[in-house]
């Protein structure tokens, strides 16, 4: 029986029956969000890819993160998420794509960017001369060691995916 709250299940559900697809971005979850997109039978039907890219050099060369983002923004940011999200979804030419975002610790937080801190986005390509495409990003300071902020991350961004899609089908 599926879990109508698991947002994997939700997510299988609803693009399940759709022809639609999904790519994922992820940094400080490194697979997570992917694994779990997968850990759902059927979803070979609507999961295209993941990029795990950890580096700013792998952000910037399979996905198109700006420098000028990554330089003044840094890898924790909204601008840089947005532009991990929508430069998933373009280069897998997807529907949807999700991205993460964070310091899942125990170091590396800083008082403007405490351990934690976590950016979630959720890019949308919505049909040719719509203009209803978009890019939606979520901040969040998540509770825990390492293991629970990085599962945290990946399920909130499974949720922002979610809730994303649902707008969209109104």
């Amino acid at each position: 029986m599926e879990d109508a709250t698991d947002p994997a299940e939700r997510l299988n559900a609803i693009l399940g029956d759709r022809d639609e697809t999904l790519a994922t971005a992820e940094s400080l979850t490194g697979g997570l969000v992917g694994s779990r997109v997968t850990d759902v039978p059927g979803a070979s039907d609507y999961f295209d890819r993941g990029f795990v890219t950890y580096s700013y050099d792998a952000k910037r060369e399979l996905l198109g993160v700006s420098r000028e983002s990554l330089d003044a923004s840094g890898a924790v940011s909204d601008p840089v998420v947005s532009e991990m999200a929508a430069g998933a979804r373009d280069r897998a030419n997807a529907d949807w794509a999700v991205a993460t975002t964070g310091i899942a610790g125990p170091t590396g937080g800083t008082d403007e960017k405490p351990v934690g801190l976590v950016y979630v986005g959720v890019a949308y390509a919505a049909p040719w001369g719509t203009e209803a495409s978009f890019v939606r990003t979520e901040r969040a300071v998540l509770d825990g060691d390492r293991d629970a902020v990085k599962r945290s991350a990946a399920e909130r961004a499974l949720d922002a995916l979610v809730r994303a899609i649902e707008d969209v089908d109104g």
